[in-house]
């Protein structure tokens, strides 16, 4: 870059920290972009914690932020949600199926699991199974909408990785012959919402995240700079095959001021 961007977006998990520790250097790196006048955002998929409740993780871990900085994939549903009820003229009925945890930011609507007008799908680990996704086909065959939270791959646990619910997305895509609406990375819609909130052209801004697909991929489809972390869910043999070339690679965030300089 010829000079610093005005805007940096990070992902969280796997970029700033993993589980419950900093990514050594990743607060101090934040506290000198802020110095130099950079606005900072942190956008996650992440669908098992309310936004309150990542602001106050990663205060808790020592970063400083303001909890409009945080946006997250259920807010951005219940936001997209509302354009939706007000179009309608009348209250929607949704189905969340996400964590507890996340409940919260989906409070406006009606809930129904019997006829609702939109599935709204995140992250609810172990209750999957095949009477629950035989309920969903059928509440879509007869005329619900999907929205995704995030339609991620695969993600970073303290047991390795695992495949995320991108899986049920694609399937159940497949089986309803329907697109379903995505809310967070890698949605160009999402990273728009994001820069639009700050007044701020894709030119002008820089992705960091360890996702080659959602965090890099998805912010270069609109002109955002990617750059990529080695660590989280970073893995070299999927990035190899990947045809998505990020701006940088840097092995930490902590590197990120040598590389934008």
């Amino acid at each position: 870059m010829s000079r610093l961007p005005q805007l940096i977006l990070f992902d969280l998990d796997g970029t700033l920290y993993i589980g419950d520790q900093a990514i050594p250097g990743a607060i101090a790196c934040l506290s000198q972009l802020r110095e130099r006048g950079i606005a900072l955002r942190f956008l996650t998929n992440t669908t098992t914690k309310s936004q309150t409740e990542l602001v106050a993780h990663l205060r808790l871990l020592g970063f400083q932020l303001d909890a409009d900085e945080l946006i997250c994939a259920a807010v951005a549903a219940t936001l997209e949600l509302q354009n939706l009820q007000q179009q309608s003229g009348r209250a929607l009925r949704i189905w969340p199926l996400v964590a507890d945890a996340i409940k919260i930011d989906l409070g406006d609507f009606i809930i129904d699991e019997h006829q609702p007008d939109y599935v709204v799908l995140g992250d609810i680990g172990e209750r999957w199974n095949l009477n629950l996704i035989n309920e969903l086909f059928n509440v879509m065959r007869n005329g619900a909408e999907l929205i995704a939270l995030h339609k991620g791959r695969f993600w970073q646990t303290g047991a390795g990785l695992k495949a995320d619910i991108g899986f049920f997305v694609a399937g159940l895509e497949y089986v309803s012959s329907k697109t379903a609406l995505i809310m967070g990375k890698p949605n160009r819609d999402f990273y728009q919402r994001v820069l639009d909130s700050v007044g701020m052209d894709a030119k002008d801004a820089l992705m960091v995240g360890d996702d080659i697909d959602s965090d890099v991929g998805g912010a270069q489809l609109i002109g955002i700079k990617g750059c990529l972390v080695k660590t989280g869910k970073f893995r070299q043999a999927y990035f190899d095959k990947s045809d998505v070339k990020p701006a940088y690679i840097i092995s930490s965030v902590d590197e990120l001021l040598t590389v934008i300089t």
